[in-house]
């Protein structure tokens, strides 16, 4: 049975970053399975799962903090696989005018309905006619099974009267 690595990345932004930390799994027999990567104010960052033979789990490990003498940092971590629990998924789409504090309370919210976060991306983007900063959140929540997603959508619009909230199973 292979074994999963959970990891982050980070690393000043440079052509070349992504083919380094590719290499490095592959030459230890590993499988890319899934990513999530973005440049962030000149910073690469990245979070990704492989899977490796087990054999070759404590050597792919040290490669990757080998990385570090090329200016890469990688947090791992060997995950054993844990039964799935069952919940719903529903897409999340929040927009609003942009304030501090604003992820502070959508993540509130959503924990105090019993969701739990599974993918976020959050941006700034210009409001058409006045270009001033609209918050705006995509992502995937997941609810126990049995849950009410009203109970979600109404935790959200209570934040506040300026968010427009879309939720879709």
């Amino acid at each position: 049975m292979p074994a999963s690595i959970v990891m982050t990345v980070l690393a000043a932004d440079r052509p070349g970053l992504v083919s380094a930390l590719s290499e490095t799994i592959a030459a230890r027999g590993g499988s890319w399975q899934e990513s999530r990567m973005a440049r962030l104010a000149g910073q690469f960052a990245g979070i990704l799962r492989v899977e490796c033979p087990e054999a070759e789990c404590d050597a792919l490990l040290a490669a990757l903090v080998g990385l570090e003498a090329q200016g890469i940092s990688v947090q791992a971590k060997r995950e054993a696989a844990a039964p799935a629990e069952k919940r719903e998924t529903l897409a999340l789409d929040v927009m609003g005018n942009d304030r501090p504090g604003i992820i502070r309370s959508l993540s509130a919210a959503i924990a105090g309905a019993g969701g739990n976060v599974e993918d976020l991306s959050t941006s700034l983007e210009s409001a058409p006619m006045s270009g001033h900063p609209i918050f705006h959140a995509k992502g995937i929540v997941s609810l126990a099974t049995g849950s009410d997603p009203a109970v979600l959508i109404a935790a959200i619009e209570n934040l506040g009267t300026d968010l427009s909230v879309s939720v879709e199973s």
